[in-house]
């Protein structure tokens, strides 16, 4: 009996000890959601992007401009071109139509590889700067989304932004 009295004393003051060590707990929030909105990085990163896969954009509005005026050009001469002719021609436009699925297929593929390759890059800065504030701060955790309830004086967010260079 004496045993489980022991333990009972020392489970006790554990929980105690922790509830004092909770009570001293400095808790900071973060909104990931607003830091990838608002941070300079995620605007240079677009304007990369953009720059990065334009010229295969317009190769594939070119390429569509095309389609559009061999089917134009087709309607119109329908009625004066052989069977053969016509069923070359509709070929043509078909293969350039598959051509144009595949080459818009490979640019939107290669579009999400390199905009996840970005975030990554950016999600990685964003760490780094909510441990730098974090530290610097002498918080004891720091929570990113999912979070019911947090009051705004213990959200990071704006710390963090102005780190990344925001303000």
């Amino acid at each position: 009996m004496s045993n489980k009295l022991i333990a009972l004393f020392f489970s006790t003051l554990m929980l105690v000890s922790i509830g004092l060590s909770a009570a001293e707990l400095k808790i900071g929030y973060v909104q990931v959601d607003k830091i990838l909105k608002e941070a300079p990085q995620t605007a240079a990163s677009g304007k990369k992007l953009e720059r990065e896969f334009s010229p295969r954009s317009l190769e594939l509005d070119k390429l569509q401009n095309n389609i559009r005026a061999l089917e134009a050009s087709l309607d119109k001469e329908a009625l004066v071109l052989s069977a053969t002719e016509r069923r070359k021609k509709e070929r043509a436009v078909s293969n350039l139509k598959v051509e144009f699925g595949r080459k818009q297929r490979e640019l939107r593929e290669d579009i999400n590889l390199r905009k996840n390759e970005e975030l990554s890059g950016l999600q990685d800065r964003i760490n780094k700067a909510v441990q730098k504030v974090a530290k610097t701060e002498h918080y004891d955790l720091v929570v990113y989304g999912g979070v019911a309830y947090a009051s705004h004086k213990i959200d990071l967010t704006d710390k963090v932004l102005t780190l990344l260079g925001k303000k």
